[in-house]
């Protein structure tokens, strides 16, 4: 049982310490400091053993919160690591890259700040790594059954290591030269240092899991082809088609999408010799998106020595606090501020770009920027609030739209939502007998915390496929919606 006096003796909200940011734009290494233990016990304290623990509902894993935070106040941390890799394969990236809908679902913060659930979450794998508790879980018996999971994100890594230890030999194909999809080229190191990543990656091989690296399905390897492979497949390839603004100038050079500025800046941290790297050392960078991706943009332009950084957002300025139309226990839409934002540029909203201007010799020099009106439920530029913005390099950060299709369609014969997600029924699987789908790839855009839960709620209907049942776990279901979008 909780302290049922930790949250009344205990009422403010402590997060550990972020590097000052004049040290921390030096490099790309986590921006966090070391977490105080004495704060996170206090802080796992203050949970408060509500009855009906709605951070449940709002976490899509269903994580055991209540449990793993009292016995962080207990000092227990095996029983709370066994607690946390009951419901999540890997909390030492949703710990560092979740948005924490958890925390807007937490009963405390009705009329408190809520409960630090994430970092107490963080804090309990850095623990258990530390200590040497996270081992390596091999089956106890084979099935002789095989899977193939296309996509090494988290969507595709959750499933992954799910069907392994049920037994299956289970092969996971990455069409780049490294594991991790989004985790590895998407994520910058200031926000998860890669070696968390390589340490799961290392133990899913000792579990037996297979990796097959620079290798693209559809290209090396037939989608047909691979079907008659293996008993099952699962597509993990998430959602890299890119939103694109419609307006004149996109061709121009300078003007990138942000997955390929921040792809090329990840392999630069990681070692490699990138030819014609894009970069912001010494220009005027516009990104245009005020969500994560925006963010990490923002974050690599300051450490790669940016003159100038400036934010734009289509939409209103969220307000500071809980929206009466977003009531306890739903995510509401607040407005952030970022580590990235901590270390300068500007913001603005309501900002609609129209044009993209060139400089005479086929570079963007600046965009033309117009004041957004709403006109029903369109945003649409303002006429008479045009205005220009100085710009030498800028970052499309709008989103994306779904996976790769014309590969899928053709070889196949896949179907996709109006809104270019792969469909599925609600056993994730498609058109396609003992084929799959897990993660953005047929959720759309979505949170890592969401690809993991996908990713094992798959893991559990593929392996009912092929055994006729199945003792995985299964945490939500594709058509799972409410509180948790």
């Amino acid at each position: 049982m909780a302290d049922p006096h930790g949250f009344m003796t205990v009422t403010e909200r402590e997060l550990p310490p972020r590097r000052p940011v004049p040290v921390r734009i030096m490099d790309f290494k986590e921006v966090y400091e070391r977490r105080d233990q004495g704060v996170l016990t206090r802080q796992a304290g203050r949970c408060m053993d509500c009855g009906v623990p709605f951070c449940h509902q709002g976490c899509p894993l269903g994580n055991l919160i209540p449990e793993w935070n009292d016995l962080v106040r207990r000092g227990e941390g095996r029983a709370a690591i066994e607690r946390l890799h009951a419901t999540n394969n890997f909390p030492e990236f949703t710990g560092r890259l979740c948005p924490a809908p958890c925390e807007s679902a937490c009963v405390l913060g009705i009329n408190q700040p809520a409960v630090t659930i994430k970092q107490v979450e963080v804090s309990i794998i850095d623990d258990a790594v530390a200590n040497g508790w996270v081992e390596p879980e091999p089956p106890t018996r084979l099935t002789g059954k095989t899977v193939a999971i296309v996509g090494s994100g988290p969507a595709g890594l959750a499933a992954a290591q799910q069907l392994t230890r049920a037994g299956h030999t289970v092969a996971v194909y990455e069409r780049d030269d490294r594991i991790g999809g989004l985790l590895r080229y998407g994520i910058p190191d200031f926000k998860m240092e890669k070696h968390h990543l390589d340490r799961r990656v290392e133990q899913m091989r000792a579990e037996g899991t297979r990796f097959r690296t620079g290798v693209e399905i559809g290209v090396d390897i037939d989608w047909e082809e691979l079907r008659q492979r293996y008993d099952a497949v699962v597509v993990a390839t998430g959602a890299t088609l890119p939103r694109e603004p419609e307006v004149p100038g996109r061709d121009l050079d300078g003007v990138h999408v942000a997955m390929d500025y921040l792809v090329q800046s990840n392999r630069a941290v990681a070692g490699d010799a990138v030819t014609e790297q894009i970069t912001a050392s010494g220009r005027h960078v516009v990104v245009i998106g005020g969500g994560d991706t925006g963010s990490d943009c923002i974050g690599t332009a300051h450490r790669q020595g940016a003159l100038s950084v400036t934010n734009l957002a289509i939409g209103r300025r969220p307000g500071e606090g809980r929206p009466d139309h977003q009531p306890w226990p739903v995510v509401p839409t607040v407005f952030e501020v970022s580590s990235s934002h901590e270390e300068g540029g500007e913001r603005r909203f309501l900002a609609s770009t129209v044009e993209f201007l060139d400089d005479g010799e086929g570079r963007v020099r600046a965009l033309r920027v117009a004041e957004t009106e709403y006109v029903g439920d369109r945003r649409v530029p303002k006429a008479g609030t045009e205005h220009e913005i100085p710009a030498d390099l800028v970052l499309i950060a709008m989103g994306f739209t779904g996976p790769e299709r014309d590969v899928l369609e053709q070889q196949l014969g896949a179907h996709f939502t109006a809104r270019g997600a792969l469909e599925r029924d609600e056993r994730y699987e498609t058109s396609q007998p003992g084929v799959f789908v897990a993660g953005d790839a047929g959720r759309g855009q979505s949170l890592i915390v969401w690809a993991i839960a996908e990713g094992r709620s798959a893991a559990a209907c593929v392996d009912e496929h092929l055994m006729g049942e199945t003792q995985l776990p299964s945490p939500v279901r594709p058509t799972d919606v409410g509180m948790h979008v």
